[in-house]
């Protein structure tokens, strides 16, 4: 059986058993969004998929309604866009587990480089373009493991999205380019063990500031 196939199998065994077992959860948070600010439980921003196919991915709202308005992609971890609910949200990543939906859809895999945003992908080079979007976008991937609190990072930041830019992007497109260029099902099963831990274990034991992905 083909890596792809064993990889597709696994994302969609895993995301439907991820969303059975977090669907009681979920239900709680959904009803604490609805109740701390107006707007829909659900925020789907614009993502540029494989092969630079644009799609919504979903996240739990953790911002006001209109902060696409107010702001830019980046999210500090003081941004005033961030609702009393969205701060604990971030915490803990919940607003990031919504995308196993995107898993089981096909539009995404657990393990691949984070999707951007169309207008920090038109910055690739057309080789790292090609390269990354040769894959599904992933909830998880080193770069998840290495920038483990960027809200944190951009914090007090005069222009949040050009920190980003400058500090963390190219670091992240190096990973990036390094899990396209090294992905097997071993590799994938290593970074979901140790987002496990880093994203989940490590951080309930010790919650920090809110975060952004």
């Amino acid at each position: 059986m083909k890596a792809a196939v064993i990889k597709r199998l696994l994302d969609v065994v895993l995301s439907a058993v991820a969303l059975v077992l977090l669907a009681p959860p979920f239900l709680l948070v959904a009803l604490a969004i609805k109740m701390d600010s107006r707007g829909p439980v659900f925020h789907r921003g614009v993502r540029v998929g494989k092969s630079g196919k644009p799609f919504r991915i979903y996240k739990l709202r953790s911002m006001v309604s209109d902060a696409e308005v107010r702001g830019g992609p980046s999210t500090p971890a003081d941004d005033p866009r961030i609702t009393r609910m969205g701060r604990i949200v971030r915490r803990y990543n919940l607003d990031e587990l919504a995308q196993f939906i995107n898993t089981f859809l096909g539009d995404m895999s657990i393990v691949g480089p984070r999707p951007e945003v169309p207008e920090v992908v038109a910055l690739y080079s057309e080789a790292d373009r090609e390269t990354i979007l040769s894959v599904r976008p992933g909830i998880t991937d080193w770069a998840t493991l290495w920038i483990r609190d960027e809200g944190k990072r951009l914090k007090g930041s005069s222009d949040p999205h050009q920190q980003y830019l400058d500090e963390i992007w190219p670091e992240k497109r190096r990973l990036q380019l390094r899990y396209v260029h090294e992905q097997s099902v071993m590799t994938d099963l290593r970074i979901m063990l140790l987002t496990f831990k880093v994203h989940l274990v490590d951080r309930i034991r010790a919650p920090g500031p809110a975060t952004d992905q």
